[in-house]
């Protein structure tokens, strides 16, 4: 495509050189309506100067419409200045195209920088200007009259069909209206977009704003001098004519304001030679890009999240009008992303070179910013762990307390009571004894519950893959248990991978609404690989819930790594590597 726009670059910028010229001769060799010199350089200027912007912006974004847009404005200016030939064909091309051009003018400024009109008021403005251009060829048309002088002006063609002053009069008083409500609601659209626009976009359009701004408050004074029977002359035309050839250079500033921006890269590589210090990377390219709003959020590729500088967990927004996203890769690996100012959507070069300039300081800030999040992360789970162990000796406390004691007090109790019948009425005591054994029978199974609870006792006798099979068993959902295991793991290993799966069944239990569940445990190399999936509803958040934090906390607290993945609708995997040695 950049090939194809150059070629076309090439053939278009001869092309605007030779109409240029031979509009020139035109208006020069007209002795019978002799032309300004004025007139001449203005055509020239407003010609050459759309095209020649138009032509560079086009190379530099072939897919943006605002290059093709301004070219063709700047051809539509030399077919009007066509008004001074003596061809009677040519003189009515151009008398009626005369203010065509300014459709394409108020079109540019309307979905500058983007080459869209972004609302729908911005279309009805345009339509609403080729409804003026249409009502200004018509009164032309139907012999109104010519602003311009035109004394010696060549016959118009069909002259004595079309002549009538009443409709030509009606199109001009309907031109005024229509023409003087698009130039004051362009106004306003203009100073709105510049209200609401955030300094970096300010930056991208303010020559070509302002210069549009001034455009439209000529216009509306050349109609106003037309509707009044020109007081002021052929004075507002002129500084019509001028204030658009001041567009063009408005565009062009614009985009030398973007050349010089990239020169920024420059000075972003020097100063980055020196290792930025905490915050001060952020600011570098918030000063390169000149967007002050601009944040970084780093990847952590093990926790699957993004967090700042800081290691606090961060939301990318959505990339819409208020904010964009641009991520950051560095060798294929994501490794950051720049949420920025929509307007930088226009200068992707220059974002992928600020990019590319600092990703070897973005890499060093994301592995510290990494490294504080665990650190941060390490902490919050160090206070979990603590909180969960008190809140399960106050558990255990409570089930001693409620239950087994409770029991073995009422045993108490019984077997003082049968010593009190012993001698006096033998059988009876033999009924409280059997009462008090039944009693002893039942704390001692309550005493088994809660120890299997704190540790269960075949995970010490026989082994992971045997209590993993026991806790499969009286699971409430279908579990396809798989165990691959060389050896005995050790012992903290063996338990927290036992507790990893029963929460996580727990978990599944409670919330997924599921239909099975795979248990797999194998090892590799020197780690224990704990996979628990389900097909439930999915959409769990580690974020979330003591349930999945407690997972991550058992792990971490080993030196593990926990992940969990859990599209909404498609299931919840949850796994753990814990290292053995």
């Amino acid at each position: 495509m950049q090939e194809d726009v150059g070629r076309w670059t090439v053939v278009l910028a001869a092309a605007a050189l030779a109409v240029g010229v031979v509009v020139s001769w035109i208006m020069l060799s007209n002795r019978v309506r002799e032309s300004s010199g004025l007139d001449v350089v203005l055509v020239l200027v407003i010609g050459w100067s759309f095209v020649a912007a138009g032509l560079v912006a086009w190379r530099l974004r072939p897919e943006n419409r605002i290059g093709p847009a301004m070219v063709l404005i700047g051809f539509l200016r030399f077919v009007a200045a066509l008004f001074w030939s003596q061809d009677p064909l040519l003189f009515t091309i151009g008398h009626s195209l005369e203010a065509t051009y300014l459709a394409g003018v108020i079109y540019v400024v309307l979905a500058f920088p983007r080459g869209r009109l972004e609302s729908r008021l911005h279309r009805w403005l345009l339509g609403l200007t080729i409804l003026a251009v249409g009502l200004d060829a018509g009164r032309l048309a139907f012999g109104a009259h010519d602003p311009r002088s035109c004394i010696g002006c060549p016959t118009r063609m069909l002259s004595e069909v079309m002549d009538s002053p009443g409709i030509a009069r009606s199109l001009e008083i309907a031109l005024y209206v229509v023409g003087a409500f698009v130039a004051a609601s362009s106004i306003t659209v203009l100073l709105r977009r510049w209200r609401r626009a955030s300094p970096r976009l300010r930056l991208a359009i303010a020559p070509v704003l302002w210069a549009g701004a001034v455009a439209f408050s000529v216009v509306f004074v050349m109609l106003l001098n037309h509707y009044l029977e020109e007081p002021a002359g052929d004075v507002p035309m002129v500084l019509v004519d001028v204030v658009t050839a001041s567009l063009a250079f408005a565009f062009l500033i614009g985009l030398g304001r973007t050349r010089l921006a990239r020169s920024a890269v420059a000075d972003l590589v020097i100063e980055l030679g020196n290792t930025p210090g905490p915050g001060e990377l952020q600011t570098a390219l918030a000063r390169a890009l000149r967007d002050p709003s601009l944040r970084i959020a780093y990847w952590l590729p093990g926790a699957e999240r993004y967090v700042d500088g800081e290691g606090t967990p961060v939301d990318l927004p959505e990339d819409n009008s208020e904010k964009s996203v641009t991520v950051v890769r560095r060798d294929e690996r994501t490794i950051a992303a720049l949420v920025h100012d929509p307007a930088l959507r226009e200068e992707e070069q220059l974002v992928e070179s600020v990019c590319a300039a600092a990703a070897l300081a973005l890499e060093n800030e994301r592995l510290q910013a990494e490294l504080r999040a665990h650190l941060e992360e390490l902490t919050a789970s160090r206070t979990r762990i603590v909180e969960a162990a008190q809140t399960e000796r106050r558990r255990i406390e409570r089930d001693l307390h409620d239950g087994t004691q409770q029991r073995l007090v009422s045993v108490a109790m019984t077997l003082g009571l049968a010593d009190a019948r012993l001698s006096a009425d033998p059988a009876s005591a033999q009924t409280v004894l059997r009462d008090a054994r039944a009693g002893l029978s039942e704390a001692l199974e309550d005493l088994r519950e809660l120890s299997h609870g704190i540790h269960p006792g075949i995970l010490t006798e026989r082994g992971l893959g045997p209590a993993l099979d026991e806790l499969a068993a009286s699971s409430h959902l279908p579990v396809q248990l798989t165990v691959s295991l060389v050896e005995r793991l050790p012992d903290r290993v063996e338990t927290a991978a036992y507790f990893f799966v029963s929460e996580a069944l727990t978990n599944v239990a409670k919330y997924a609404r599921a239909a099975q569940v795979q248990v797999c445990v194998e090892q590799m190399d020197d780690r224990a690989v704990v996979r628990v999936a389900d097909d439930g509803a999915g959409g769990a958040d580690p974020s979330r819930g003591s349930g999945l934090r407690g997972l991550r906390d058992r792990v971490e607290a080993l030196g593990g790594r926990f992940s969990v993945k859990s599209p909404h609708g498609q299931g919840t995997v949850v796994a753990a590597e814990i290292p053995c040695g």
